[in-house]
C-alpha cells in the first residue's frame, strides 16, 4: 500500500480544490491503516476481499456514500481510492511474479513476504522529500485530536490516536538515504495523477 506520507500528500493535493477541515481530512486519510496498529485484520477496515484484492470502493460507497459530506469520512475514502490506484496502476511496474525491480535497473528475486521490507525502506528515505517538496504542514499530528463521529464501523474510532501518533513518529524517524525502487520524478507522477483521477471520480459521483 502507499505510504502514510503519500497518502497525506495525495490528500493534500486534493485539499487545494476541496477546501476541506484540513486535520479531519488529513487524519482521515490515513485513518484505514489504524488496523495493523491495534491489531486487527486491514480487509475489513480497506473494504478488501482477501489481503491481496483491491479496496472495494463501491463497497464503501454502498455503506457510507451519503456521509462523504463529514471531512474524516472523504479523507477515508480518499486512502481507499489511493490504494486501489497503487496496488493496480503502480505497485506493478516494480514487483512483478516475485522480482523486485530496482532504481538501479537490477532485479531480485524476493518473497512476496519480503516485499514490504524493501517498499518500506523507501517510503522512509523519501518522507523528507515529501515533506519538503509538498511544503507539508504535520503540526496537525502533534496537536489535539478532534472528536470524530463514529460513522466508519470498520475501525475502532475511539484508538484513532493511535494512527495519529504513528504518522508523528514515522516523520520524527525520517532519514534521507539512497531509495531502492522510487525517485521522487516517480512519486511526483503517482502523487498527481492519483490527484486527478481522485478529484475525477468525486465529480462523477457528485461530492463536487
Amino acid at each position: 500500500m502507499a505510504s502514510s506520507m503519500i497518502h497525506i500528500a495525495v490528500a493534500n493535493e486534493l485539499n487545494k480544490t476541496l477546501k476541506k477541515d484540513r486535520k479531519s481530512f488529513l487524519i482521515g486519510s490515513i485513518a484505514p491503516d489504524i488496523a495493523k496498529q491495534v491489531g486487527l485484520n486491514k480487509k475489513s477496515s480497506h473494504f478488501q476481499e482477501t489481503n491481496e484484492s483491491l479496496p472495494d470502493l463501491d463497497k464503501f460507497l454502498s455503506l457510507y456514500k451519503n456521509d462523504l459530506n463529514d471531512d474524516f469520512v472523504l479523507g477515508y475514502y480518499v486512502h481507499l481510492y489511493t490504494d486501489y490506484l497503487w496496488f493496480k496502476y503502480f505497485e506493478p511496474d516494480f514487483y512483478q511474479n516475485g522480482v523486485i525491480y530496482k532504481l538501479d535497473g537490477t532485479k531480485e528475486v524476493v518473497e512476496k513476504s519480503k516485499k514490504r521490507d524493501y517498499f518500506y525502506n523507501d517510503y522512509t528515505n523519501l518522507n523528507i522529500k515529501l515533506i519538503d517538496e509538498y511544503n507539508l504542514d504535520l503540526s496537525i499530528f502533534y496537536e489535539e485530536i478532534p472528536k470524530f463521529k463514529n460513522i466508519i464501523k470498520e475501525i475502532p474510532i475511539d484508538k484513532i490516536k493511535v494512527i495519529v501518533d504513528q504518522a508523528g513518529i514515522i516523520i520524527e524517524n525520517s532519514k534521507e538515504n539512497k531509495p531502492y525502487l522510487f525517485d521522487m520524478k516517480i512519486i511526483n507522477k503517482f502523487i498527481n495523477t492519483s490527484t486527478e483521477y481522485i478529484l475525477s471520480n468525486l465529480k462523477d459521483i457528485g461530492v463536487i
